[in-house]
């Protein structure tokens, strides 16, 4: 039996892929555990990724499908490439004609295939990535190489395999205000499908799609994710065909007719990342230390924010908001940020958007009195803008009603939020739109945009031609951001989309953080926080301070638990300080100044859970990288059916050092209460080893549901040397 040779291994921290670019496609034979020293790992893996032809002759027992699966090759599940020529050529068998491999192990890897199939006249090149932080990522480009005639592009998706272990999938669904709700079932026979049609990510998005041997936590069990980088239509899937194969993928979703290629055009798809380890724990911080080594990533300390939307809503008013700034200076405030309301004629949902002109009726002498404002205050300033949306009553849309994203037989789509979608992909659309945006930025030389986006694309069209643009739309409103930036060095932009509905990698590319919700009422935020941090690392999610009664709930909650939520995030404020006690306020500046001294640790440490069995009870933390200092919380999210907790254990310290617990710097009037009282554990300060910590844990207090109690654990000496 003849081994391939064309075997080839990426490895970095804790993963590898091993990768067969053969005569093809290029198959990975494992994606996993690292393979370190093996000579033999290769041609073994070879071997048994070699197809078996079945009774009929068929090939039926391919255990190995490339991450483009072709059913020329035996794939009889879903195809990587499904396309036509005016109803031909609608199978292809890519011939692989060359490769190049850059980067070493451990540091950055990139392999570059590229396969053509001569009769179908496409080539395809196929590039598979893994990051020195172990965390791979894929992506095709399909090129049209006849001479004459174009290709139709109906779908190109990528997938990778997963062994038999893989038994059980999570992954998430959601809403306005309730977005990334965790589901999990087994994984079955058959196709496990995500799709989102929404022309953007979606509250309802898969965001991760993870399989795992069965009963997986953040601690425990082997996980592989997937996640699909694309803020516009796209799909996630689970498979597991008649032949045992397990595949996780993904890819963008194209209309019909979307992504037609004439000759020598390229289709290139969304990147597909992947990430292997063991709990979830390991999955997220892969994530994390990735997004943390690019070069755009954040540097500066992440700002305290004052967003002024549920403080004042649309009612704009100099004074006010020069007293709501003036209230945040007090309690810590680092960034002020005007939202919707400020443009012209808008003093509601249902008029302006599009019109980006400060509306001289509420600021006759423009935005310059507010900025100085904020300025002499010491604050950066910030501005909500929603470039890619339009309102029926405006200026724009009634000089250019063509500029609409509509399906092109004189009607509209319907409205969300009383507004449409502007077609970015005209080009006086796109200029008008980067030209209103750009002067504004440089008139007030703003620091930071809120870029909202509150409704889906339903009909995206071109409102003269009928071509479908959603595709075209996404790649617009990238380049739109771009372009600002471009123009704008040190803008800051965040991603926000009916709250949490444009959470992805990609636009995480051009993007300073996320809005993860606009939901801020604590106990809501502290499950939607967990999950999207699954992707994200704390300084990169919003995570405001609200009114004491939520606006989206009506739920009342303490200061403490509010503010304990929103500590693990990039912390702000949304709460109108007007109607804020004294006592409130000196409470609050206690929490921003714990948020300032601990903000360091929280933004480059690593976030740990407990795997704790009662799901009413949480407990997080973030742990320096040397695992010298930690932060943790104990989270009530309800009453529980023992009457006293048991015994948390608290993961990710280092076993040969020992940590002294500490009550976190807050006065009594900031502290949890409790039904028992403080732990002996919270006045004893003892000094514990981390691996007695982790073995054993800290007795859980007994709090009120809907509380949080946080605490410091912080080396004292190694654990070795104590009396």
């Amino acid at each position: 039996m003849s081994v391939s040779t064309s075997v080839h291994t990426l490895t970095a921290a804790t993963t590898s892929l091993v990768v067969d670019i053969g005569s093809g496609v290029p198959r990975v034979l494992h994606w996993g555990a690292r393979l370190d020293d093996d000579p033999a790992a290769e041609p073994f893996l070879a071997s048994l990724g070699e197809s078996r032809s079945g009774a009929d002759g068929l090939l039926g027992q391919h255990r190995h499908p490339a991450v483009l699966p072709e059913q020329s090759a035996g794939w009889m599940g879903t195809p990587g490439l499904e396309g036509h020529r005016d109803g031909t050529a609608f199978s292809t068998r890519f011939v692989a004609t060359g490769h190049e491999t850059t980067g070493r192990p451990d540091q950055n890897q990139v392999l570059v295939s590229r396969a053509v199939d001569e009769a179908v006249q496409l080539a395809l090149t196929t590039t598979i990535e893994l990051s020195a932080e172990g965390v791979a990522r894929l992506r095709a480009a399909l090129t049209n190489t006849a001479q004459s005639g174009t290709y139709t592009v109906n779908a190109l998706r990528l997938a990778l395999p997963v062994p038999d272990e893989a038994q059980e999938i999570l992954d998430f669904t959601g809403r306005h205000l309730r977005e990334r709700t965790p589901q999990r079932h087994p994984f079955h026979a058959g196709t496990h499908l995500r799709e989102g049609r929404r022309g953007r990510t979606g509250s309802d998005a898969a965001f991760l799609l993870a399989a795992g041997t069965a009963g997986f936590g953040f601690r425990r069990g082997e996980v592989w994710a997937v996640h699909t980088a694309w803020s516009g239509n796209h799909a996630t899937f689970a498979e597991l065909g008649l032949n045992g194969v397990r595949l996780l993928g993904g890819g963008e979703v194209l209309l019909p007719g979307e992504v037609t290629l004439e000759p020598g055009h390229t289709y290139t798809t969304p990147w597909l990342y992947a990430v292997h380890g063991n709990g979830l724990d390991e999955i997220a911080a892969a994530f994390h230390r990735q997004l943390r080594a690019r070069a755009a990533h954040p540097t500066t300390p992440r700002p305290v924010v004052l967003n002024t939307w549920e403080a004042v809503y649309f009612e704009h008013d100099l004074d006010t908001l020069i007293e709501l700034a003036t209230l945040g200076v007090t309690v810590g405030v680092e960034r002020f940020v005007l939202d919707d309301g400020w443009f012209l004629g808008r003093r509601d949902d249902r008029k302006g958007l599009g019109d980006w002109q400060v509306d001289p009726a509420v600021w006759p002498r423009g935005l310059h009195l507010l900025v100085e404002a904020v300025r002499n205050l010491g604050m950066q300033f910030g501005l909500w803008f929603e470039p890619e949306m339009v309102s029926g009553d405006s200026e724009l849309a009634r000089a250019h009603p063509e500029w609409i994203l509509a399906p092109g037989d004189g009607r509209l789509p319907l409205t969300g939020r009383h507004q449409h979608v502007l077609n970015l992909t005209v080009p006086g659309a796109y200029e008008h739109v980067l030209e209103s945006i750009s002067a504004i930025i440089t008139e007030y030389d703003i620091d930071y945009v809120k870029w909202d986006h509150n409704r889906d694309l339903v009909e995206p069209g071109d409102r003269l031609t009928g071509e479908p643009k959603a595709h075209a739309q996404t790649l617009a409103a990238y380049a739109l951001m771009d372009e600002l930036r471009r123009r704008h060095p040190g803008l800051e932009i965040e991603s926000c989309s009916s709250g949490g509905g444009r959470v992805d990698l990609e636009v995480l590319q051009r993007t300073d953080r996320v809005w993860a919700s606009d939901c801020i009422d604590p106990l809501e935020r502290q499950r939607i926080q967990r999950w999207t941090g699954l992707l994200l690392p704390f300084e990169l999610v919003g995570s405001h301070v609200g009114a004491p009664t939520s606006h989206t709930t009506g739920r009342t909650h303490s200061l403490a638990f509010r503010a304990a939520t929103a500590l693990f995030g990039h912390f702000g404020i949304e709460w109108d300080l007007r109607n804020a006690s004294a006592e409130e306020l000196d409470e609050l500046g206690e929490w921003v100044a714990l948020y300032k001294q601990e903000r360091d640790l929280l933004h480059s440490g690593t976030a740990v859970h407990c795997d704790y069995p009662d799901d009413t009870y949480w407990a997080h933390g973030v742990v320096s990288r040397d695992r010298t200092r930690a932060l943790f919380t104990f989270v009530a999210l309800d009453t529980s059916a023992a009457a006293q907790q048991g015994r948390i254990r608290l993961p990710g310290l280092d076993p040969e050092l020992a940590y002294r617990v500490e009550p976190v710097p807050l006065s009594d009037g900031a502290f949890v209460h409790t039904r028992s009282g403080r732990p002996s554990w919270w006045l004893d300060r003892p000094v514990v080893s981390g691996r007695t910590l982790e073995a054993i844990g800290l007795q859980g207090p007994t709090l009120y549901p809907e509380q949080a109690l946080v605490f410091r654990l912080v080396a004292d000496h190694p654990a070795h040397k104590r009396n």
